[in-house]
């Protein structure tokens, strides 16, 4: 991808992420349909390991329970893991939702 993305990253990193367990086909412009597995997830963005050769900047788009196509892009990657910032925060409400249906075990959902 050309010139990467142009990220205005604030420190995002105190969002409350939730471990969730959840496979994802993402479309990458140049790549095409690439296979990641999103082990947690906060209103900003989320973490994925078995992570495919992505690179800080690249765009996604991932279809999400309740939110449906959003794009994210690149922040960090290391040999396994990646992290991603939604391109827009997804609503708390909408949120919420959607964390109920990727969590379904109550234990692991947290509080407050």
């Amino acid at each position: 991808m050309g010139n990467g993305a142009q990220l205005s990253v604030t420190d995002m990193r105190r969002s409350t992420r939730h471990p969730v367990d959840y496979p994802v086909i993402a479309e990458h412009r140049v790549s095409g349909d690439l296979k990641l597995h999103i082990c947690n997830i906060s209103a900003h963005g989320f973490m994925g390991d078995e992570s495919p050769a992505v690179a800080r900047g690249d765009r996604l788009i991932i279809r999400l329970p309740v939110v449906g196509r959003i794009e994210a892009y690149c922040i960090w990657t290391t040999e396994d893991r990646a992290g991603f910032q939604f391109e827009r925060i997804i609503r708390v409400d909408d949120f919420m939702s959607m964390i109920r249906e990727l969590q379904p075990n109550p234990a692991l959902r947290r509080r407050g």
